[in-house]
């Protein structure tokens, strides 16, 4: 009886212990995706400036001529 009890209660641990870890493996992907979409964002974002800031300076240096 109590072995019965024993077992039961690993079981019901083991089952909870593999939703929690689907429920983190669904939320760290989530968060890779997010991280993913931010570093896109910068990139573009400082690969704009790198452009418009060699835009201003051919600029200046075409005015100076």
């Amino acid at each position: 009886m109590a072995k019965d009890n024993a077992l039961q209660k690993i079981e019901s641990h083991e089952k909870l212990c593999r939703i929690m870890q689907k429920q983190t493996h669904d939320k760290i992907h989530k968060i890779e995706t997010q991280i993913s979409r931010l570093e896109k964002i910068v990139l573009v974002s400082a690969g704009m400036l790198i452009m418009g800031m060699a835009n201003m300076i051919f600029m200046l240096l075409s005015n100076t001529q």
